[in-house]
């Protein structure tokens, strides 16, 4: 089944078509299914929400199924922020450095810097689906004081893993696939298509 991908972040891309690239799912890019389309602005209070608004814009554009995810970086010590707001966290969308430096800014005097990526994975099969398939996850690690390794994008660098002495940037694409919030969200839901959710 083809799915258009209600992103224009290539590097989601990227991960999206090579965790499904063993299933059914063929992940085509926005632009080529819809050049000009904008997308909707995110107004839902959670993750969940604001795939779900993705997916259901895209679908509707584009007349095909839609994949959106809506994942961020959540930090306890400072009330989940960056969380929905991840990607715009210092202003501007998608401005990976200067939120990375805010980030740093921000924690600069706490201590506790325990802090988990979240993934809200939304597939709709048309833009008026009454049963969306959702599935969520998080991966859990800690804040550094500064960047580490080149992979990725995001904040990747700042993250380091739990149980591991790497940050996210550092690790082989395959190994962060299969660990990180979108992976393990990812293969929940493909277990749901196949159960036929």
């Amino acid at each position: 089944m083809q799915v258009v991908l209600a992103s224009g972040n290539a590097g989601k891309l990227v991960e999206f078509q090579t965790l499904l690239a063993s299933t059914a799912l063929d992940v085509v890019e926005l632009s080529a299914a819809a050049p000009n389309f904008e997308m909707p602005e995110e107004t839902g209070a959670t993750f969940i929400e604001n795939a779900l608004i993705k997916a259901r814009a895209v679908a509707a554009a584009t007349g095909s199924a839609a994949l959106a995810d809506d994942s961020g970086l959540v930090v306890p010590a400072l009330g989940g922020a960056p969380g929905i707001y991840s990607a715009r966290y210092a202003g501007k969308q998608g401005n990976d450095a200067a939120n990375n430096q805010k980030l740093i800014e921000a924690l600069k005097s706490i201590e506790r810097r325990e802090a988990f990526f979240y993934c809200a994975i939304t597939l709709l099969r048309h833009d008026r689906d009454p049963t969306p398939v959702i599935a969520t996850a998080a991966w859990h690690g800690e804040i550094l004081n500064a960047p580490r390794g080149a992979q990725g994008f995001g904040y990747d660098p700042l993250f380091l893993v739990t149980g591991l002495d790497k940050t996210s940037a550092e690790l082989p694409r395959d190994l962060k696939n299969r660990l990180s919030h979108r992976g393990q969200a990812t293969a929940t839901l493909l277990q749901e298509i196949r159960a036929g959710l």
